[in-house]
């Protein structure tokens, strides 16, 4: 089962209350939501999203430039 796409249409990045976009991370199977004003990466876990600011994951700026 796949993440609901619909729900990217009521949840936002719990740190600026900004945008999220839906991504896959690099040669893996998995998805995360990010928030490129903070630079954070929410994991996905059994299909639902992990909006906590203390566990998100900090991108590169590599990371940020290759979600252009």
């Amino acid at each position: 089962m796949a993440f609901d796409k619909k729900l990217m249409a009521i949840i936002a990045c719990p740190a600026c209350k900004g945008e999220l976009m839906l991504t896959t991370l690099v040669n893996k199977d998995e998805q995360e939501l990010v928030c490129k004003f903070d630079r954070l990466a929410y994991e996905i876990k059994d299909n639902i999203p992990v909006l906590l600011e203390n566990q998100a994951r900090t991108l590169s700026l590599d990371e940020i430039e290759a979600l252009r």
